[in-house]
C-alpha cells in the first residue's frame, strides 16, 4: 500500500515554524549546559522541564476547549514521550556532561539520515534530491566541527547515539498515529516524557543538592518557554505538515547558529572555516527544501 501523502501546508507557516527550529534548537545545546554545570541533574532536568512546559500548554489548550486525548490517544503519546523525550533528549543531557559540544552536534545531526532510514522502511522513500541533501548537510556538520575540541567518552558517545535513533525512529513512528491536534500532543507527549525522565532520575538516584545557580535557573526557563512550549510545537507541526526530511533538516543549521551565538555572545573564534562549512550545511538544507516541490514520477500500473 503506498504511503499517503504529506498534507500541503503554507509557505509562510512552514517558513516560520522552521525558523523557529531553526534559531531555538541551535540555542538549546548551550542552555542545557549552562543548567547542568549549574546545579540540574541530568533526566530531572529534563523531566521538570517538561512537566512544567507540558502541563502549561496542556491547561491553555483546555481552556481553550481543546479536546483531551482519549485512552488510546495517551498510549500513543506515552510511546512517542519516551522515545522522543526520555531516550531522544534525556540521553542527550547525559551525554553533554562527558562530551564536547561539536561531538554532539555532529552525532545529533545524523538523526536526519536515521530519519531516512525508518521512513524508508515504513513505505516513503526519500527521492534521490532528498539524499543528496542529507549527505551535504552532514558533511558540513562534519566540516564546522572539525579541528574542535571532541573529546568524549564512550558513555558520553553511546547515550547520544542512541539519542539520535529513538528520535528518529520515534518521529517517523507517530506518523498517522491516532494522535490529537498537532499543539495536544506536544503537551501530552511532554506530560508523558516529563513523567518517565522524572521516575528514571529518581531511579538513579539523582537529586538537587542546594539551589542551582542564577545562571542555570535562567538557562532552565529558557528551555522551558523556548525549547519546549515554542520549539517542540513547531517541531510536531512540522512533523504533520512536511516530508521528514525536511522537518529533520533543523540538525544542519543547528550547529552552525550554535557558532554564531559562541562568536557574538562567549567570543569563540570564527574563521573562514567556519564561514564555508555553514554555507555547506545551508545548501543540504536548500536541496532538502527543493526536493519536496518535485512530484514523483508515475509507477507504471498504478491507478490514476
Amino acid at each position: 500500500m503506498p504511503a499517503s501523502p504529506v498534507p500541503a501546508a503554507p509557505a509562510a507557516r512552514v517558513a516560520l515554524a522552521l525558523a523557529a527550529v531553526y534559531v531555538i534548537w541551535g540555542s538549546t545545546y548551550l542552555a542545557i549546559r549552562f543548567a547542568l554545570e549549574g546545579g540540574f541533574p541530568p533526566f530531572l532536568l529534563g523531566g521538570v522541564r517538561f512537566l512544567i512546559a507540558g502541563g502549561l500548554m496542556f491547561a491553555f489548550l483546555r481552556w481553550r476547549g481543546v479536546p483531551a486525548p482519549t485512552r488510546a490517544q495517551w498510549g500513543n503519546l506515552t510511546v512517542m514521550g519516551v522515545l522522543l523525550l526520555l531516550m531522544g533528549n534525556g540521553l542527550v543531557n547525559f551525554g553533554e556532561q562527558s562530551v564536547s559540544s561539536g561531538m554532539t552536534a555532529v552525532i545529533v545531526s545524523s538523526s536526519a539520515l536515521w530519519m531516512g532510514v525508518f521512513s524508508a522502511l515504513r513505505g516513503h522513500r526519500p527521492n534521490a534530491m532528498e539524499w543528496t541533501g542529507l549527505c551535504i548537510g552532514f558533511l558540513g556538520v562534519l566540516w564546522l566541527s572539525a579541528g574542535g575540541s571532541l573529546s568524549a567518552t564512550p558513555a558520553g558517545l553511546v547515550a547520544l547515539l542512541l539519542a539520535s535513533l529513538a528520535w528518529s525512529f520515534g518521529s517517523i513512528w507517530s506518523k498517522g498515529r491516532d494522535l490529537p491536534s498537532p499543539f495536544m500532543t506536544s503537551a501530552g507527549q511532554m506530560l508523558c516524557g516529563g513523567v518517565a525522565m522524572c521516575l528514571l532520575g529518581g531511579a538513579l538516584g539523582e537529586r538537587f543538592h542546594g539551589l542551582p545557580s542564577t545562571h542555570a535557573i535562567g538557562a532552565f526557563w529558557y528551555l522551558v518557554v523556548m525549547g519546549s512550549l515554542v520549539g517542540f510545537s513547531a517541531y510536531i507541526w512540522l512533523l504533520h505538515h512536511v516530508r521528514p526530511a525536511l522537518a529533520t533538516s533543523y540538525a544542519y543549521v543547528n550547529p552552525a547558529i550554535a557558532v554564531v551565538l559562541g562568536a557574538l555572545l562567549a567570543h569563540e573564534r570564527f574563521g573562514m572555516r567556519e564561514s564555508v562549512a555553514m554555507g555547506v550545511i545551508l545548501l543540504g538544507v536548500v536541496t532538502i527544501t527543493f526536493a519536496r516541490t518535485i512530484k514523483p514520477r508515475p509507477v507504471a500500473g498504478d491507478a490514476t
